[in-house]
Order: C-alpha cells, then structure tokens, then sequence
C-alpha cells in the first residue's frame, strides 16, 4: 500500500470512527428518551410494533479484587498471572 493510500485509510477510518461515536450519541439520547417514558408510566417492560423495551434492576455479585488484593496481597500473587495484548492505536 502506497503511502497516499495508506493516509487516505488512516483518515478514512478517523472519520468511521467520527461517525459512529455521533451515532452511539444518537442512539444514547434515544434510549434515554425511551426511559424517561419507562418512569412516567412507572412501567420496567414496554412493548410496541415488533419491539420490546426492558429496563429492570439486576443485583449481581462480583468480586472485588482490590479489596482482596489489600487484605490478602499474598494469595492475589499467587493465582495472577500476566497477560499480553496488542494494542491499535490511531491519534492525530
């Protein structure tokens, strides 16, 4: 790949990535929208023409291993191991 080429697909994919965080905006206020119905009708399920849209509390638990690495730093060493990833990065 030319580097004009290469600089166009750099810039191609800033503007893709320009798009899709408007889109994620978007689709974030429109989901708000669709809450804010939720909680005036006092309603967590509604339904309409071919959708459905649930909004509940879920309780999970979850471990918490900053708490366990400070109260037992010994055995947090002992069943961490490290992991490696790539990382892509593209900044103007």
């Amino acid at each position: 790949m030319s580097t004009n080429e290469l600089n166009a697909t750099a810039k191609n994919l800033m503007e893709v990535r320009a798009m899709i965080k408007e889109l994620e905006a978007e689709a974030e206020a429109l989901t708000d929208k669709i809450k804010g119905v939720m909680v005036d009708r006092g309603e967590e399920v509604l339904s309409g023409d071919g959708w459905t849209a649930a909004w509940k509390n879920i309780t999970s638990s979850r471990f918490d291993s900053k708490a366990f690495k400070a109260d037992h730093a010994d055995l947090y060493g002992q069943y961490t191991k490290p992991t490696t990833t790539c990382r892509f990065t593209l900044t103007v």
